[in-house]
């Protein structure tokens, strides 16, 4: 997964929208909606989130 050095804040109230998991990754697309997913969902989705012309962040732990 690529993902860029961030200043993106995820809480450990912010959750994968797949699975419910602690979210680690915020994907925006560019219509402007948002997606948050884990680790492993983000990696999974990674190929789609690249065509889509998705921006991924990596989370910044608080």
């Amino acid at each position: 997964m690529t993902a860029t050095a961030t200043t993106v804040r995820l809480t450990a109230s912010d959750r994968c929208d797949r699975c419910g998991a602690r979210a680690r990754v915020r994907a925006t697309l560019p219509s402007g909606g948002e997606l948050l997913f884990c680790q492993h969902h983000a990696n999974q989705f990674e190929d789609g989130l690249a065509k889509a012309a998705a921006n991924v962040d990596a989370a910044a732990e608080v």
